[in-house]
Parts: C-alpha cells; sequence; structure tokens
C-alpha cells in the first residue's frame, strides 16, 4: 500500500498541480448550465425570476405589498421591493463583511433555510442572488432600512464599491436590485423579453392577491402589445386568472371549481378549475411558492386523485354504475386547471425548480381540496351531475377507441401485417404497456433481444446514423430504409396524416451507447420525430434510454455509473475505503451482457428514462404550433441546411466543453 506514495512524479503528465479548486463564484461562471440550466433564453430569463422570486417571498410573508419591475433601454432590469431590505449589519461568520455582500457573494448562504424569516419560499438553496450576482456584467443593490439607503456596486460577481450609504431615506424601505447579464456568458445577441417579463409579472400577481406589482418598460423595445407600463393587482386571484385564460370557451359545468384551504402540516393551497368542451386543449399552470412547475409534480398528483376520487364518490352516491370506469385523465384530462401551493422546505427538481418532488404535497393537496370538492358536488348538483356526464362521455369515447384498436391490431395481424424485417416485435395484442426500443446497430439488437420483456417490448437495430431529416428532402427520406422501417413499425404516419390512435406501440424508447457517436444517433433520432411526428413528443411518448458507461464491482458489492462524474462520486462514497475496485467501461450496448442490459437499461423497475419533452416559448405554458416555435428553432440551429449556425454555436459554447470523448 505504501508503494503507492513513493512515486511523485506522475509519468502521464497528471499532478496535482492539475486539480482545481473553484473559489467564490467562479464556479458559477464556469457551469451556468448547473445553477441556471444553460447559457440560452431561458437560463437569461430565469435570472430575472430568481430576483422577482425574493422579492414575492417578501410580500408572501407579509412584509411587502408593492413589487416594482422596470425594463430600460440599455438591457437592465430593475427589481424593487418595499419589504424589510436584506440585512446591512456585519456577518457574525464573516465580521468584515455585511450580510448583504455574503448573500451575494457567497453561495448557499440566505435567511431561508432555518425558516424563521420566511416560512414559506421560492428560494430554498440559497444561491439565487449570489448566482445572478455571478452571472452579470453589471449589478446594483440598493437597500432602505432605518430611513437610510444603502448602495453597492458588483460586476460579474465581484464588489466594484463598499457598502456606502447613499443619502437619508425617510418615506422608503426594502430591496432595489438592477442588473444587466453577461454577454460574456450569455453571448451578444440575448436580451430581455418585454412580453415574457410582463407575463411572469402578471402570473405573479396572479398567484398572491396581497401583492401590486407596478410594470414598466421603455416602449422602444416592445414589438407587440405588450404594455409599456401596467399595475397588476387581482383580487381574485387564480379564478381571475381562469377567467382571463378561458375567455369565451364555453365549459361543462356553470361553475368553476375554485377556493383555497390550509393544507395539514402547514402552508396554503389555492386552485381553480374549469372542464372546456369546445374541442380545443386544455392547460395546467401550476406553482409552488410563486414558482412555476411546468413538469407538474406531487401537489399536482394530489390535485388530481382528489378530483377523481370526489367524483366517483359522487358517483356511487348517485348509483351511476358507468362512473367506476372514469379514470384521472377522464376527470382532468382536457381541463383547465390552476393550482398555487405554498409549503415549507419544498422538494424541486434540479435548480430550475421545474418539478416539485416533496411527497407530502400529494397528501396535502388531496387531503384539502377532496373534501372541498365533495362539498362543491353536493352543493351544485345540476353541475355535479353535467361534470359526471362529461366525464363518462370521456371515458366511453377512450374505450371505444381503445377498442377499435384493439381490432384493427388483431385484424392487421391475421392478414400478416408487413412490418420491417429486423423487428422483433412484441406479443401483447395493444398498444398499452407496449414499448419500441431503437437500437444502435445489430449488435446491440441482438443484446437487447434477449435482454428484452418479449411480451411488452419490441426492438428496432438501425444500421448507421439514420439520415438528418432536417435537411433532407422528401425524396431523400422516402428512400432511406431506416426511417421507412421505423414509420413502417409505428404504424401511425407521418406528417399530416399522423394519427396517433394508430400508433402501436405507448412508449418509442431511443436506446444508444453512452458515448458521442451514440448521442449525436439519438440527437438525429429525437430531429426526426420532433420534424416527422411531434404530436407523438406531445403526447409524452418518446423516450431516452440512460444506458451505463461503467461497471464498478468490489467486495460483492456492483453499481453502475452512467458518467465519469458518477463513476467518481460511486468511488468517493459506495467504494470510499475499499483497496482494490474493478472498473470496466463498457465499449457499447452490444458489448454489454443481455442480463446486464436488462438489469440497467431496460427493466421498467430498475431502468431510467428521460422523457423528450418540447422547449416551452414562456412560463405560462403553450400548446401547438407556438409551443413547437422554441424547440423547431433550436432544430434548425443545430440540425438544418445552414452549417454556419452550428459553427456559431459552437464559438458561443466552445469555452464550456473540455474532456471530450473524441
Amino acid at each position: 500500500m505504501s508503494d503507492l506514495f513513493t512515486d511523485s512524479t506522475a509519468p502521464n503528465g497528471y499532478t496535482a498541480a492539475d486539480i482545481e479548486v473553484l473559489e467564490g463564484l467562479e464556479a458559477v461562471r464556469r457551469r451556468p448550465g448547473m445553477y441556471v440550466g444553460g447559457a440560452d433564453e431561458r437560463a437569461y430569463h430565469h435570472l430575472a425570476a430568481e430576483i422577482i422570486d425574493n422579492a414575492m417571498d417578501e410580500a408572501v410573508a407579509g412584509h411587502a405589498s408593492l413589487i416594482e419591475i422596470e425594463l430600460s433601454a440599455d438591457g437592465f432590469l430593475q427589481v424593487r421591493d418595499n419589504g424589510r431590505g436584506v440585512p446591512i449589519d456585519p456577518h457574525p461568520k464573516f465580521p468584515k463583511l455585511s450580510a448583504l455582500e455574503v448573500i451575494l457573494t457567497t453561495l448557499h448562504s440566505g435567511g431561508k433555510f432555518s425558516g424563521k424569516a420566511y416560512a414559506t419560499s421560492g428560494g430554498l438553496h440559497g444561491v439565487g442572488m449570489s448566482v445572478v450576482n455571478a452571472l452579470s456584467e453589471a449589478l446594483t443593490v440598493e437597500v432602505a432600512r432605518d430611513k437610510t439607503l444603502w448602495r453597492q456596486d458588483y460586476s460579474r460577481g465581484a464588489p466594484m464599491t463598499k457598502l456606502e450609504k447613499a443619502g437619508a431615506a425617510p418615506n422608503r424601505r426594502g430591496t432595489s436590485i438592477r442588473f444587466r447579464p453577461d454577454p460574456e456568458i450569455f453571448g451578444e445577441r440575448l436580451r430581455f423579453g418585454p412580453n415574457r417579463l410582463y407575463r411572469m409579472a402578471r402570473s405573479k400577481a396572479y398567484l398572491y392577491k396581497g401583492v401590486k406589482i407596478r410594470w414598466k418598460c421603455d416602449p422602444a423595445l416592445i414589438q407587440d402589445e405588450t404594455p409599456a407600463q401596467a399595475e397588476l393587482q387581482f383580487p381574485g386571484g387564480l379564478l381571475d386568472f381562469l377567467g382571463v385564460s378561458l375567455g369565451e370557451r364555453s365549459t361543462a359545468t356553470d361553475l368553476p371549481f375554485a377556493g383555497e384551504a390550509d393544507l395539514q402540516g402547514g402552508g396554503r393551497a389555492e386552485w381553480a378549475l374549469a372542464w372546456p368542451v369546445d374541442g380545443d386543449e386544455g392547460f395546467t399552470h401550476s406553482y409552488c411558492n410563486t414558482i412555476p412547475t411546468p413538469l407538474g409534480g406531487s401537489h399536482e398528483a394530489g390535485f388530481r386523485q382528489a378530483v377523481l376520487r370526489g367524483l366517483k364518490g359522487y358517483a356511487d352516491m348517485k348509483g351511476v354504475k358507468k362512473g367506476a370506469q372514469v379514470t384521472g385523465e377522464d376527470a382532468v384530462g382536457g381541463s383547465a386547471m390552476m393550482l398555487s401551493c405554498f409549503i415549507r422546505d419544498p422538494q424541486f427538481q434540479g435548480q430550475t425548480k421545474e418539478r416539485l418532488e416533496t411527497p407530502e404535497a400529494q397528501r396535502a393537496v388531496e387531503a384539502a381540496v377532496k373534501d372541498r370538492f365533495e362539498s362543491w358536488l353536493a352543493a351544485n348538483p345540476a353541475n355535479a351531475d353535467a361534470l359526471l356526464e362529461h366525464a363518462i362521455e370521456r371515458a366511453e369515447e377512450r374505450l371505444r377507441r381503445r377498442a377499435e384498436r384493439e381490432v384493427k391490431r388483431k385484424t392487421a395481424t391475421s392478414r400478416k401485417l408487413r412490418l420491417p424485417g429486423k423487428l422483433s416485435d412484441c406479443s401483447f395484442g395493444g398498444p398499452e404497456g407496449c414499448e419500441l426500443f431503437l437500437v444502435e446497430g445489430d449488435s446491440a439488437g441482438g443484446s437487447a433481444k434477449q435482454a428484452r420483456d418479449r411480451k411488452t417490448q419490441a426492438i428496432l437495430p438501425l444500421r448507421g446514423k439514420i439520415l438528418n431529416v432536417a435537411n433532407a428532402t422528401a425524396d431523400k427520406m422516402r428512400a432511406n430504409q431506416e426511417v421507412q422501417d421505423i414509420l413502417l413499425a409505428l404504424g401511425c404516419g407521418s406528417g399530416k396524416s399522423y394519427d396517433h390512435d394508430k400508433l402501436r406501440y405507448e412508449r418509442i424508447v431511443i436506446m444508444t451507447d453512452a458515448d458521442v457517436d451514440g448521442a449525436h444517433i439519438a440527437s438525429l433520432l429525437m430531429t426526426f420525430f420532433f420534424q416527422e411526428m411531434p404530436e407523438l413528443i406531445e403526447h409524452g411518448a418518446l423516450f431516452l434510454a440512460q444506458p451505463p458507461l461503467y461497471r464498478l464491482s468490489a467486495g460483492g458489492e456492483t453499481r453502475y455509473a452512467r458518467d465519469d462524474a458518477h463513476r467518481e462520486e460511486l468511488l468517493a462514497t459506495v467504494y470510499k475505503g475499499k483497496r482494490k475496485v474493478d472498473v470496466s467501461r463498457f465499449k457499447g450496448l452490444g458489448e454489454m451482457p443481455p442480463a446486464q442490459l436488462r438489469d440497467t437499461t431496460m427493466a421498467p423497475n430498475k431502468r431510467v428514462l428521460l422523457q423528450v419533452t418540447l422547449a416551452d416559448a414562456a412560463d405560462e405554458p403553450s400548446h401547438g404550433l407556438e409551443a413547437r416555435r422554441p424547440s423547431r428553432d433550436l432544430v434548425e440551429r443545430l440540425m438544418g441546411k445552414r452549417p454556419e449556425t452550428r459553427l456559431a454555436f459552437i464559438q458561443e459554447n466552445a469555452r464550456f466543453a473540455e474532456n471530450l470523448d473524441i
């Protein structure tokens, strides 16, 4: 063991001098994706959301009643509240620094960890203001406390001035942050979008009745109908939001189901729900502590379960036997739903907080909403009967479509439906629960065929890299065997002839090697599905498998690592102190034993799948062509016919790339 430490020279040139220790906010600037999700337009506006959320936390805590948001022609955004103001006295742990400077220059610092300063808040990790500061070209903070105004300037995370008195402020209190994101991080082209910021401000005003938000924007920046000035305050809360969002659309009930309630364990929930019947799609806007959760989460699950259980209970009470066939999708699917909850210590998925993961929220929201929904049904029998009829009609339509698909599938099978020769189909008679794995090459296809569940899992090996359909002609697509094999296997058509009800599988899983070539093939396949059948993605049917890159074993303990970082994490935790750890790198899926491929990548109870979704255009989700525009712009930029756009993307992001697997 001592021999490990006798040679101080590294024959491969890798020494202690190569180990970097990032201090302060340097890590944020090096890896902005870890903190704001990237360096694109969405991340750019996430900085604004962080500062606005801090002001909203003051309002929700009862210390602020007014928030002012102003976008200037020079690209600076200013957010000011009339709350308590960030403390400016010396910090006990860093006596030479004010608490304000600590918050702005130190990760994981803030007043929201213990719950003493804020009962509920959107900020949880203590990184919001410091990350905004780190990623801003310039930032000025002003704090009005005890009738005195204090000011300090920063640039790229570093203080440019000391905290200084800026004069008396007898009629002012609160915090003001004025900043402009750094073009070194986000590029020269990105700017704050007035419409996006206005909609963000409006949604915050809907979410908390007690706050007034004043919006102001330089008219020269506005290119649509966004107002240059507005005062936003909505006494009706989410019910007002629902009314504006629905407009003149007809609904199944005369009255929406709306209300608010305290939650078990602390916190509060507010909701508004209606059931449009005009044939257009519904929508869901959910929030936790005023933070948008576009990917839903436990609070949405609890709300949906409460409505389903309440409606089925009403059907039982009325003796309507068809109510037993109603599912959650029948009861809430296609509805217009607004949900906001305020809870302590929420657990989000990542720093960008797109999904709520707190298990207790599901139980608390379900318990609070179910009682009030049952009361709403009992107090409005005409609306309750209309809603039950609406849900039963949806259930019968769902069952009818499923029966038709089963008949078509059995008929097609009896007529020896023409399928690709390389396809190893599953044996189950309907799409429910079935999945098609698109795998890279015949070798991987062979392993996958042995590892699969033959009843529900189908395998289609693809030869080489599929055609890039983003810049291919229709003739090339028709002539490409791999494209035609995929279309034939899915059976749902493409383009304008796409019919989701004809899709032969519930899930399509792209399973490629965990290397650069595999990532490229996955990108080409995602481009194909987005270009030719975006509805399949919108229905949530496209997934990416996550095969491991390494196998680690020692002392009878075997683990799998998906990448280098995960491998190092396992070595530092699971295998810490082990003298000899056997680490093997998988060359590809074809080299992986079928049993390992099944246990790590294909078995539903063990695997990890990433769902492919469309990039959202704004904080208030949109649908159809509007929802696809951000994704279409990205696909066109990276996969389209113009190589100069790809070159520009590489030049803009090259500084973030290292340790490339090429």
